[in-house]
């Protein structure tokens, strides 16, 4: 299969630089921002229980394409949306290291510090927060530098954790899972450690100790195929919606799943919803792909997916 860098580097050419700055100013899509609304009841959803979740996905932070002022604006715009809690599903971290410049996680962590809800804002941490910390990768252990900053801005980090939030009297489960594909390039270098990713989807559903609804958050979203049904939603990003799509196909997918998982909502033994997310990997260009923050309502009166009132669930 090949790989999305390659076909992104195809897709450029030696027009590299023209194309792609044209492309994202332009607006051909990597700078507009829509939100994406769902409206789910989920079989195991506790009725009378209405929850917001505002969900925001590789922002992939970096100067010029995702700079702070950028992120300012997104965050302003998500607490506009009325959530009551905040997820943040990972990659944090510029995937363009060859065309654009690191911002410190210290600096946009600050900036997602102003996310505002009232049951929080909760983060997991991404593949690209893991890869580009090689201190982690090398020992085979240890938080990264991401995953600091965020708990340094006040926003916890969940790897394979779960806390019990209640809403109108009614308790409800959100869980984080470790990403699984965190140790990829350690792997690569034969450095200290033998496992892909630090995911246990076992370990972290068994911290779940009574028998109320359960939101998973998951960066990549292979996993959903081995969540049970006692999760009532999972959330995920990574995919980017492909990132270049054409007529709705895209012709790189990073999943072993192909385009099962690429974007939107799809029923497996629970529902799942893949965000198309916000920034970019490996070039400026996003097609067919529009940037976006999600905001899913389950327990809602009608179960309406992506505002589409013929797409029932």
């Amino acid at each position: 299969m090949v790989s999305r860098r390659r076909l992104l580097q195809l897709i450029a050419g030696s027009a590299l630089s023209g194309i792609a700055t044209a492309a994202y100013g332009a607006g051909i899509g990597a700078r507009e921002l829509r939100v994406t609304r769902y409206d789910l009841r989920p079989p195991q959803w506790t009725p009378g229980l209405s929850v917001k979740i505002a969900a925001v996905a590789d922002l992939h932070a970096c100067d010029p394409w995702m700079d702070l002022d950028r992120i300012a604006g997104i965050v302003d715009r998500t607490n506009t949306l009325g959530a009551d809690l905040i997820v943040l599903l990972g990659d944090y971290l510029t995937a363009m290291p060859r065309l654009a410049r690191k911002i410190p996680p210290s600096a946009w962590a600050s900036v997602l510090a102003g996310l505002k809800a009232p049951l929080g804002v909760h983060a997991i941490l991404g593949n690209h927060d893991w890869w580009d910390d090689q201190a982690v990768q090398r020992s085979g252990h240890g938080m990264p530098e991401a995953g600091r900053a965020l708990e340094a801005a006040g926003i916890p980090v969940y790897e394979n954790d779960a806390v019990r939030l209640v809403k109108s009297g009614h308790p409800f489960w959100l869980v984080g899972l470790g990403d699984q594909i965190a140790y990829v390039p350690a792997r690569r270098f034969g450095w200290r450690t033998s496992r892909a990713g630090v995911d246990d989807l076992t370990a972290t559903l068994a911290k779940v100790t009574d028998d109320a609804p359960v939101v998973l958050m998951a960066h990549e979203p292979d996993i959903a195929m081995q969540v049970p049904e006692r999760v009532s939603l999972m959330l995920a990003g990574h995919m980017h919606a492909g990132q270049v799509r054409l007529f709705g196909w895209a012709p790189v997918t990073p999943s072993r799943y192909g385009s099962r998982f690429l974007y939107g909502y799809r029923r497996e033994k629970c529902d799942v919803i893949v965000s198309g997310g916000l920034g970019c990997t490996n070039l400026p260009v996003r097609i067919g792909a529009p940037p976006e923050i999600v905001l899913v309502t389950l327990g809602a009166a009608e179960a309406v997916v992506a505002g589409d009132a013929n797409n029932r669930v």
